[in-house]
């Protein structure tokens, strides 16, 4: 491993080469804080696939990949007289030094991780510059199912959460079959909206299972994409089209797949 000073050293050479790039490459000084964000999110995305995928190798190239966005932002501001980036650095600094006091105090106590976990939000609301509301950091940009999770994470932070965690099934339940009537008459926004509503209370039921939904639901994903092409394969080795099958004909190789542990 390196040593501090390699390590800011190597952040330097980062900063230099921001420079650079902004200076004498024509794409990269044509770039601007909207043009880069879709990319931005796409770098946060793959970070997440080699997190998921439990690949060091990956992880340590995506972490480079969005540390280089995140200069690219603020040398962008740094260009309009802003910010630059130790503005940002000394204020996320700042914002954890405040929330951390059982390591930064010389009178802090020790804490659980579980306290720390319960009280977080309630710390966040006495920061100076902090969001005036629990949930007004929340992005509307953010993806439906991780701004979901985090309104939630961030009312459980205050105390809004359920008692014992089996009672969200009631709420499943009751949500189950609201989407099921909603679904009886038709109208599509009442269903959307039911839909909605269902989605959310189990979403609720993941976070306090301690389930996280995108694994839970990735790996659906890849079990049906297993099982689809298991069928699509052995469907088309036996000279035959899907689109020709009945129902019950797809079911039966679909089956085998499953005995297979597909």
């Amino acid at each position: 491993m390196h040593s501090k000073q390699e390590k800011l050293d190597s952040f330097g050479r980062l900063l230099d080469t921001m420079d650079a790039l902004r200076e004498k490459c024509p794409w990269n000084a044509e770039q601007t804080m909207e043009s880069i964000r879709h990319m931005t999110e796409e770098e946060v995305y793959e970070l997440s696939d080699a997190v998921i995928r439990d690949d060091s190798q990956d992880v340590c190239k995506e972490l480079g990949d969005l540390l280089y966005h995140i200069v690219f932002y603020a040398r962008m501001a740094q260009e309009k007289g802003l910010f630059d980036i130790a503005d940002s650095l000394d204020k996320v600094v700042e914002k954890m030094v405040f929330r951390h006091p059982h390591v930064f105090s010389p009178d802090g106590r020790k804490i659980t991780a579980k306290e720390i976990a319960d009280n977080w939000e309630l710390v966040k609301a006495k920061e100076k510059e902090g969001n005036k509301t629990v949930l007004a950091g929340i992005p509307d940009t953010m993806p439906a199912m991780l701004r979901a999770l985090s309104m939630q994470e961030k009312a459980r932070g205050v105390g809004f959460d359920w008692e014992k965690r089996e009672d969200v099934w009631d709420k499943v339940h009751e949500e189950l079959g609201e989407a099921e009537e909603a679904c009886s008459e038709g109208e599509r926004t009442h269903m959307e909206e039911e839909f909605g509503d269902l989605l959310f209370a189990v979403l609720n039921a993941c976070r306090l299972y301690d389930i996280d939904p995108e694994v839970a639901l990735g790996g659906s994903c890849s079990k049906f994409r297993r099982r689809f092409s298991y069928l699509e394969a052995n469907t088309l080795a036996r000279g035959r089209k899907l689109k020709d099958m009945t129902l019950a004909q797809m079911d039966a190789i679909w089956d085998e797949g499953k005995a297979k542990g597909l």
